[in-house]
């Protein structure tokens, strides 16, 4: 059980304060309710001692800005206590109450001050796009005229923490053959800076007799040792100059591209772009958001800059009156299967439903495609670094074992 801090009015008018033990804010507020009592704000009461309060202050201070975890708690409370009757004014009071991030709580704070002073909780959150996207902000906005405002933060908490899922597995796909790529690098850049130079006085004098693997290496060593700190800087220009180059518009669409042609990922970055599109167009479909403002948010989140020139070109035909499928026809960004269902979808009337079923089958498809890309990019790059200090290893032993044999 978790202590519960209240604000209560009574029957005849008056304010009243305290805690209650419940299981859950909503089993709280039926009781205060059971005893003839009007909510006005219920939140979870800060425990700990002054140690723990300390280190939880240290620890706000350098919590950065607030990420999508933040906004998946933040909606995920909201609706749970609008569910059990918490007005609106009252829940974001008691949200920002015991929220821990500091930044985030002064966010919370003035979208409660905007609904305060009469603004619409949707406008109020499209105040902060880098945490409400349009998707979250269109969607409360057709919450708020169809009059289900706890179901639809509930399903925007869903299409949240999928996300934030998909994105924890594809960036844990990235990790493995980063750290053995890394740990490649670093290895050969010591055994020819470090280890190579030792075995100058013995190779000296010997070239005739030295293999050409050994001559390469040592040539690269000395030039490795030499110009060493021009090699540096010309590192960190040409990686600080490819990081502004995939920032700008074509690099961006050059790396969007490359990672739909190289065979190794392509698979698991068109399912994460698929079922990522279908998924948010789902979502504001069943929501009712207008098809010209779903199929313009769609193209924003896929991630993709191929895929966004794709549900670009759907809006341009819906706008003059074609129907999804007939662009999509012409595309092959889709598979063709897709697109019928997409078609039979329009057709009957339940494009929601069938877009929501093709993106459930696209993020298994997801996860089956990020086990097959670890499961292979591991022994590859196993492979690539075992030649790679191999090759050093035998042009330093060979050579040795070779002037041993001479002089025997």
């Amino acid at each position: 059980m978790a202590n519960y801090r209240y604000q209560v009015r009574t029957a005849s008018g008056a304010l009243q304060t305290g805690v209650l033990a419940s299981d859950s804010v909503a089993t709280a507020a039926t009781v205060l309710r059971n005893q003839g009592l009007h909510v006005l704000s219920l939140s979870p009461t800060a425990g700990g001692v002054d140690g723990e309060g300390f280190l939880q202050r240290i620890k706000d201070l350098n919590g950065g800005n607030p990420t999508q975890k933040n906004v998946l708690d933040f909606t995920t409370q909201l609706a749970v206590m609008i569910r059990a009757g918490i007005n609106l004014r009252a829940a974001l009071d008691g949200i920002a109450e015991q929220t821990a991030h500091p930044k985030f709580k002064k966010i919370i704070t003035q979208i409660k001050t905007d609904v305060e002073g009469g603004k619409q909780l949707s406008d109020a959150l499209a105040k902060y796009p880098k945490l409400f996207g349009p998707l979250y902000v269109n969607m409360v906005r057709a919450s708020e005229m169809a009059g289900n405002f706890s179901k639809m933060l509930e399903r925007i908490a869903g299409y949240i923490g999928q996300q934030i899922e998909t994105r924890k597995m594809v960036v844990g796909a990235a990790i493995y053959p980063t750290v053995i790529g890394v740990f490649a690098v670093a290895v050969t850049v010591f055994l020819l800076a470090f280890v190579l130079p030792k075995f100058y006085a013995v190779f000296e004098g010997k070239e005739d007799v030295l293999p050409w693997a050994t001559k390469f290496l040592m040539s690269l060593s000395k030039f490795m040792v030499a110009q060493w700190p021009f090699l540096l800087g010309g590192i960190v220009v040409l990686a600080g100059a490819g990081y502004a180059f995939t920032r700008t518009e074509l690099g961006a669409f050059w790396v969007d591209r490359l990672k739909l042609s190289v065979p190794l990922i392509r698979t698991m970055f068109r399912a994460l772009y698929i079922s990522r599109s279908l998924q948010t167009m789902g979502q504001l479909v069943n929501a009712g958001v207008p098809l010209l403002d779903t199929l313009a948010i769609t193209g924003d989140i896929s991630g993709n800059q191929l895929y966004k020139g794709m549900w670009r070109r759907v809006y341009t035909a819906v706008k003059q009156g074609k129907k999804i499928c007939t662009p999509l026809q012409k595309d092959n960004m889709l598979p063709r299967a897709v697109t019928q269902m997409i078609s039979a979808g329009e057709e009957s009337g339940k494009l929601g439903e069938v877009l929501d079923e093709i993106s459930a089958y696209y993020a298994k498809q997801l996860k089956d495609a990020i086990k097959a890309v670890t499961g292979m990019i591991e022994p590859v790059m196993i492979l690539l670094m075992g030649t790679v200090v191999g090759f050093i290893a035998m042009a330093i032993i060979l050579p040795i074992f070779k002037m041993s044999q001479i002089v025997k």
